[in-house]
This record gives C-alpha cells, sequence and structure tokens, in this order.
C-alpha cells in the first residue's frame, strides 16, 4: 500500500505549496473600493475672470462614441495662472432629463468671465 505523501512528485508537491503562496501574494494588492459618484461633466475651477478675450475653440477629433447614447462635451479654453489653457473635450454618459450647457466666455465690465459648463434640467 503507498502513503499519500508517495504519490506526488517532488515537483508537484512544490507546486500544491508554492502556486496558492503565489496567488495570496498577487491578491494580497487587490483592492475593492466604491465607485466614485458619477460627476456630470466638469465646470471651471472656482470663478475664472480673465483680462483677455479667449482664442478660438481649438478642432478636436471627435472619433467614434465610446458606447450608444454617449455625448461628446466640447473641450473649453479655462483660465490658469494668468493664461488661457485648453482643456479637452471627451465623452459622458447621458443624464436623462438634463442637456449639457458648455463653458462660456462672457464680456462684463471690461473682462472676460468664464462661467464653467454644467448640466440644465430641460
Amino acid at each position: 500500500m503507498h502513503s499519500d505523501r508517495s504519490r506526488f512528485s517532488p515537483t508537484r508537491r512544490a507546486a500544491v505549496v508554492v502556486l496558492p503562496a503565489l496567488a495570496a501574494l498577487a491578491l494580497g494588492g487587490c483592492v475593492v473600493a466604491p465607485v466614485p459618484p458619477p460627476q456630470y461633466g466638469y465646470a471651471a475651477s472656482g470663478y475664472e475672470v480673465a483680462n483677455m478675450p479667449p482664442p478660438a475653440p481649438r478642432y478636436e477629433v471627435v472619433g467614434v462614441a465610446p458606447y450608444p447614447g454617449a455625448i461628446w462635451i466640447n473641450g473649453f479654453w479655462g483660465w490658469n495662472s494668468g493664461r488661457y489653457v485648453w482643456n479637452r473635450g471627451y465623452w459622458h454618459a447621458p443624464r436623462p432629463g438634463y442637456q449639457w450647457a458648455p463653458h462660456r466666455w462672457v464680456p462684463q465690465d471690461g473682462a472676460w468671465h468664464g462661467h464653467g459648463g454644467r448640466w440644465e434640467r430641460r
């Protein structure tokens, strides 16, 4: 009669011990975290006031939507550290009952005021 130890070769015995240990090490870095709440586009950080008009919008290649119903949010010029900085456009999930109002610059009192893009109820 054979014992259980003699049934496995030394290589197979090592694999039975080493593989689960490697799997435990590999999975030790995995983290399960809650999904952050959806962000409905981005707005200009803070209240933007510029002393000159924004440049013309940049041409962006929109391409194919990553999934059905995705909405393209156009890029815009933001104001940062005394100069205009282009913020690229991106695809976003639709928000039922809302429409996207893009970022815009409005001349007022000799300056240009930035109004961040936002979702507006229809």
